[in-house]
């Protein structure tokens, strides 16, 4: 009898016939000991420990002894001191001429204005590629890299009667007079002018650094459209350097109001150049009033922080998009 013929079976049918196997799962991973996990979580505040400790102890602890300071009347030198309570506070806001010496910081304001132009006018020429603006740079940023002690005394011989601004206005044929830092007017508008010189060049960095970070194809695209110079600060650089403009204008204020080197270094606070800042460090220093010293520090802190918080809510960061 004849035998049937079979066939073998083709690919397809093995494959359909052989068993399907699950994809293998990929290895859980382990978790660390416990003891790793504990070091990787300490080892950032370990580096963060000598700088905290720092921080605190010459920044937190001095602020918080002022502030106990404030609500007493300690000398500054006697071991015992009393508590007061609110008694320095209410001095210091019932006494007109402790608050006086704030109209000199208008000086310093008016000046902080002129130095923010001027910065901003340099930071945008310099960005553009003009000859030895390497140099320029420098010559604007060195007199902030100079000690402030060390610029009093400068600029002390510089205004003094016969000193080197009489003898700069001499060879041109104008002979001079004037006590520069014999009245009031003169005096602080001398000494603010200071201020612009040496504290233009940090403005001025600021200011470079964020014109700078601005893409280059912008201004390409800019010069296409047949945008002049003019355009291109106000359509592009004057947005884009908005956030660091506020910051500017936050360090100028409270620089203003605490004012101190360059007024104590050469004149000493006379001839009403005298502001809140020397006027505290005499009550302490001069007139051993500790406690009242640091609550008019205090004063001067809160008064800051109100200023910046003022001007923070009034001039919000908003962050530009120029692409």
């Amino acid at each position: 009898m004849p035998q049937a013929r079979t066939t073998p079976p083709s690919h397809a049918t093995e494959k359909a016939a052989r068993p399907s196997t699950a994809a293998p799962r990929p290895p859980t991973p382990r978790r660390a000991p416990r003891g790793v996990r504990l070091w990787r979580g300490l080892t950032p505040w370990l580096f963060l420990a000598v700088p905290l400790a720092l921080l605190i102890t010459f920044t937190y602890v001095p602020v918080a002894n002022m502030l106990a300071y404030s609500f007493t009347d300690w000398d500054g030198v006697s071991p015992e001191l009393t508590y007061t309570g609110t008694d320095n506070y209410v001095e210091i806001f019932t006494r007109p001429e402790l608050f006086r010496v704030f109209f000199v910081s208008a000086y310093y304001l008016a000046a902080s204005a002129v130095q923010i132009v001027a910065a901003l006018y340099f930071a945008t020429v310099l960005s553009f590629n003009i000859r030895f603006r390497n140099v320029f740079k420098g010559i604007l940023f060195f007199p902030y890299l100079i000690n402030g002690v060390a610029i009093g005394f400068v600029f002390l011989y510089f205004f003094q009667d016969g000193g080197t601004l009489d003898s700069v206005l001499a060879l041109f044929g104008h002979e001079s007079d004037r006590a520069w830092l014999g009245t009031e007017t003169s005096a602080n508008v001398s000494l603010a002018g200071v201020s612009v010189w040496r504290y233009m060049g940090l403005n001025f960095v600021l200011f470079l650094g964020a014109i700078q970070s601005i893409p280059g194809e912008l201004y390409e695209a800019a010069e296409l459209d047949g945008a002049n110079r003019w355009h291109q600060f106000r359509y592009i650089i004057a947005p884009a350097i908005r956030p660091v403009l506020s910051l500017s204008v936050i360090l100028s204020i409270s620089g203003s109001l605490s004012v101190f080197e360059i007024p104590y270094i050469m004149t000493g606070g006379a001839t009403g150049t005298e502001t809140f800042v020397i006027q505290t460090v005499k009550l302490a220093f001069q007139f051993n009033k500790t406690g009242l010293a640091s609550a008019a520090a205090v004063v001067l802190l809160l008064i800051i922080l109100a200023v910046t918080w003022l001007q923070r809510r009034l001039v919000p960061d908003d962050r530009v998009d120029l692409v």
